[in-house]
């Protein structure tokens, strides 16, 4: 069993991962099991760089604020703020302490340097501003979104003014409340104010749409496309803080399933730009509807990789990643009889395979689910193999 499985294992590089596939995706998603390890983040690093060198990748999208990452975004392709600056303001969910994605944006910086803008990588936050507590609230997408078009369009097709949006938006903390995701009574989502400014935010995207011919020939292709990042975000947000309101038991299942969706049409944008590779958890990017536990009970919903999945089709392509320990978390050596137990077993500290070809290997064995001790970490289900294209396997996730 050891063998046979050991003959389809390959060094984790792009030439071993382009060839699981017919044709290179314009979507690559690398899944990970667990967030914040550094040694998964150098995987991550690794492959990016060869897939720039070797098969023309020119952008990776990570689990982060997709407004904070135009700060990353400028600082790459054009040298804009320190790195220091970069790392404190240009991430979310506290990524930017992590010395993976320093070396990420270190590196794209470098490799830019002196190219032609055609050339340069480019980076992009593929969350929306949705942290674990709560949401951010829609002032800088909205503003921003208003902003772009009052300076290029006749007032008189604006449905309000910037002084009507600053009245109903009022202090940022009324959107940003930590008890709200718990408690909707805590929520300003379905306050006049909000179904307000729902009403002019789809406006204003309704505007951008009709005035595109224009626009698109107006601005450069840099500025149309923060303009569309704005209208998703700020309409976005809005449907979000709605939601946050309301009291039926469909409510936590309509917010995660509210968040995939805008990392899919965030990546979905991505994807425009030409062959893009994408990291976050494996829950993100799996094809098969995702399932968490939450304090009122389990809740499903279609990842972004499934919606990303049925628009893109074979254009889309999702690696998991599983791991064998993460011991400064608790999670010891596998047990043998579980995927991450078998592929243990081989001699290789990481490596790839095609996941039919590991599925058919594992056939007869029927792997039984592994079970973490630590919630942080979501093991490989079995019966997702028929639905990955490949499983990238780390043997230990070491601290640093």
């Amino acid at each position: 069993m050891v063998a046979d499985i050991e003959d389809a294992a390959h060094a984790v590089e792009a030439a071993a991962v382009m060839r699981l596939f017919p044709a290179r995706p314009r979507l690559l998603a690398l899944g990970e099991p667990t967030h914040g390890e550094e040694t998964l983040l150098a995987v991550r690093n690794d492959l990016f760089r060869q897939l720039v060198e070797q098969e023309g990748y020119r952008t990776i999208a990570i689990e982060s604020d997709c407004m904070k990452g135009l700060i990353v975004d400028d600082h790459v392709t054009t040298g804009k703020g320190t790195l220091e600056e970069v790392m404190e303001h240009g991430f979310s969910h506290g990524w930017g302490a992590f010395e993976g994605n320093r070396e990420l944006v270190r590196w794209m910086r470098a490799h830019n340097e002196g190219r032609p803008a055609s050339e340069r990588l480019r980076f992009a936050g593929c969350d929306g501003p949705l942290e674990i507590t709560g949401a951010a609230g829609p002032r800088q997408a909205l503003t921003a979104l208003h902003d772009y078009l009052a300076a290029r369009v006749d007032a008189d097709l604006l449905p309000c003014t910037a002084e009507t949006l600053d009245q109903l938006l009022g202090t940022d903390d009324r959107w940003t409340a930590p008890a709200a995701m718990t408690d909707p009574s805590q929520s300003f989502g379905q306050s006049p104010e909000a179904g307000r400014l729902r009403l002019l935010a789809d406006d204003l995207a309704a505007l951008l749409d009709a005035q595109a011919p224009h626009l698109m020939t107006a601005t450069a292709q840099d500025d149309w496309d923060r303009a569309r990042l704005y209208e998703r975000t700020a309409t976005g947000l809005l449907r979000y803080h709605h939601w946050m309101a309301d009291t039926s038991p469909a409510r936590m299942t309509r917010l995660v399933a509210l968040r995939d969706q805008m990392m899919a049409h965030n990546l979905l944008a991505v994807t425009a730009r030409g062959p893009a590779l994408v990291h976050a958890h494996n829950a993100h990017l799996q094809r098969q509807k995702s399932m968490m536990q939450m304090w009122q009970g389990p809740v499903e919903w279609w990842s972004a990789g499934a919606l990303v999945n049925a628009r893109l089709g074979d254009g889309f392509a999702f690696l998991a990643t599983a791991v064998g320990t993460i011991r400064h978390r608790g999670v010891d050596t596998p047990p043998p009889d579980t995927i991450e137990g078998l592929l243990y077993e081989l001699p290789q500290d990481r490596y790839v395979m095609d996941a039919a070809q590991l599925a058919e290997t594992l056939a007869d064995t029927c792997p039984a689910p592994r079970a973490s001790p630590w919630f942080g970490y979501a093991p490989l289900a079995p019966s997702h193999l028929e639905t990955t294209d490949g499983v990238v396997f780390v043997k230990d996730a070491e601290q640093s």
